[in-house]
């Protein structure tokens, strides 16, 4: 690779042949401000917060697109930077929406953090300022584009994620964001993935707010308000609490949840183990009866409403599954109401989740194991929205005490932990169907090459005799790859792992924001991703089937094995297919 030196702030720096100054100066330690970019994914330029004198160059530059030359000197930090960027900070806000006080992004902007940073307040520009009504159309998020800057982060992230639901409309003074025609969210094949609103650096992109529903059922005291928690929540909730990236706070994350005054606090995780054991049920029947193969992971709500949408003939290749969130509530409204002698109509159950799409999964029809009418969860929150209720009931997080879940739903493996990173739904299905398959207990089964933190990965594995060939995938960009290789009839898989984040769940729509800049420097997937795959080594059972909750459900509530008819009724859904734009 082809070396070039540069100086920044007259500290030299030797950077690859073609890098931009923004890169330069990362190398040098020194952070430049940006709003627009994203590395790799929104590279243009056009918030001019990053401007820094250069020599060569006929005035101020954009770091973040402005290629370095060989013995270029660099400043970033001239009065006549920062007063550029001041000055651009005003323009922002002369028709920004600056109700900060009320603003749930409020202390985590990066806006607010630059004008605090350059001296920068709200009366330096008057003049033109549009007013937009706010779309609260969608079930999974609300758009305030009163607050957007026009980075245009969100369109580069549904663009991303291959959907490209949202851009640019109109021109000039009147550019704003929105759907094609000025549609409603609602009314568009929007995924509900919620990767918008994790790189929206203001309020202008936020999740639907809950929480309020969530207060009112705890303060019913005819209602039994249960909580369940998803595998990856406890790899990034401590992030909230300025806990360092990665950190596991599982134990704390149950303290606080029961400090919250939840009757009971379930591990989503144990469903997923229920989720195993039946997907990989119907898998082997498929295989059996030479049913429709490949079969594909229907865990992740927003990746099979990508598939509805864009994959409506493919349906059948979808597992009937419920995901792990759906079937914790209709577990907690079957079986456990049995138990406890409760009414289902009188229990309140409430899903932290890693997903907004989780959202709009509570909603959907077939989602009611208990009776018409009685839905399997009532709420889901993100795990954004459990941090601020924490927050609000003066929970001091990081000074909890570690505490563990309630039984008989609290009960896991590591084969479900792993459920929260790309490639860990394959990696358990795997570890089940190895012994289903040779019929003995192999404890030494590792399959890490299926594994990763992006994109598709393939593998294949030879079991008692049997090649069976696997796919993961991640993100929607990637999932529309491998589905029109499978619509080709070029794949040749046995089964599919298709999870609609990029990452998996760790990096789903709905987990703690971090600054750009983080998001840039650090792989955040990986790093969370570790905090799971390092639980589930240390765990005494690490297969799904071998949960002895899983073992007791089937043998005295379902009353037959996996698959049996009552269990195919509590656990099991349907899909449909969905028009692109509603007329």
């Amino acid at each position: 690779m082809d070396m070039i030196n540069v100086k920044v702030n007259g500290i030299t720096v030797s950077v690859p042949k073609g890098a931009t100054i923004l890169e330069a100066a990362r190398r040098a330690g020194v952070e430049i401000p940006t709003l627009c970019f994203m590395k790799e994914k929104n590279e243009i330029g056009a918030c001019r917060i990053c401007v820094v004198e250069a020599t060569g160059a006929r005035g101020l530059v954009t770091a973040c697109v402005y290629p370095c030359t060989d013995g270029m000197e660099i400043k970033t930090n001239t009065e006549k930077v920062r007063a550029a960027r001041r000055t651009t900070l005003e323009l922002i806000l002369s028709t920004h929406d600056k109700n900060c006080l009320s603003c749930v992004r409020s202390t985590n902007c990066e806006l607010q953090k630059l004008c605090l940073e350059y001296g920068v307040d709200s009366h330096a520009f008057e003049g033109f300022k549009p007013h937009y009504e706010i779309d609260y159309s969608a079930p999974h998020l609300v758009r305030d584009n009163n607050k957007c800057i026009l980075c245009r982060r969100c369109v580069a992230a549904c663009r991303e994620q291959y959907v490209s639901v949202i851009g640019a409309n109109n021109r000039g003074i009147d550019t704003c964001i929105g759907q094609a025609f000025d549609m409603p969210l609602n009314e568009t094949p929007c995924i509900s993935c919620g990767q918008c609103t994790v790189v929206c650096p203001t309020g202008a992109l936020v999740e639907r707010d809950d929480t309020d529903k969530v207060w009112a059922a705890l303060a019913d005291p005819a209602k039994h308000v249960v909580v369940q928690t998803a595998p990856s929540i406890r790899a990034t909730l401590g992030e909230c609490f300025g806990m360092e990236i990665g950190t596991n706070v599982e134990g704390k994350m149950v303290a606080a949840l029961r400090r919250l005054g939840f009757e009971k606090v379930f591990d989503t995780d144990t469903a997923a183990d229920f989720t195993i054991v039946e997907e990989a049920t119907e898998l082997l029947e498929r295989v059996k009866d030479g049913g429709v193969l490949p079969m594909i992971t229907s865990c992740s709500p927003g990746w099979v409403k990508f598939c509805e949408y864009y994959y409506p003939d493919m349906l059948p290749h979808l597992s009937s599954c419920k995901s792990p969130q759906q079937m914790g509530g209709a577990l907690i409204k079957t079986y456990w109401a049995d138990k406890m002698g409760y009414n289902p109509e009188d229990i309140f159950v409430v899903s932290i989740m890693p997903c907004t799409a989780k959202k709009f999964e509570v909603g959907r029809d077939d989602m009611s194991a208990a009776g018409e009418g009685i839905a399997d969860v009532d709420v889901a929150l993100t795990t954004r929205e459990l941090s601020r209720m924490i927050m609000r009931a003066g929970i001091k997080f990081t000074a909890l005490p570690d505490e563990e879940f309630d039984a008989p739903l609290g009960a896991d493996t590591g084969a479900a932990v792993i459920f929260g990173a790309t490639g860990g739904v394959m990696e358990a299905a795997l570890r089940t169907a190895n012994d289903v398959l040779t019929g003995r207990d192999n404890e030494s089964v590792e399959f890490h090459e299926v594994r990763g933190t992006a994109g598709i990965k393939e593998a294949s594995y030879d079991i008692a005799g049997k090649t069976i060939k696997v796919c993961v995938a991640s993100g929607a960009a990637a999932a529309k790859v491998v589905m029109d290789k499978i619509a080709s009839g070029k794949a040749d898989w046995t089964f599919v792992e298709i999870m609609g984040c990029p990452g998996g769940c760790v990096n789903g729509g709905g987990q703690p924001i971090q600054p750009q800049y983080v998001r840039d420097t650090v792989d955040l997937k990986s790093v969370r991703a570790k905090a799971l795959y390092d639980q589930d080594r240390e765990m005494p059972l690490r297969k799904s089937h071998k949960n002895p909750v899983v073992t007791e459900v089937y043998a005295n509530y379902f009353g037959g094995g996996y698959g049996c008819e009552r269990a195919h009724h509590a656990l099991h859904t349907s899909y449909v297919a969905r028009k692109r734009y509603i007329k």
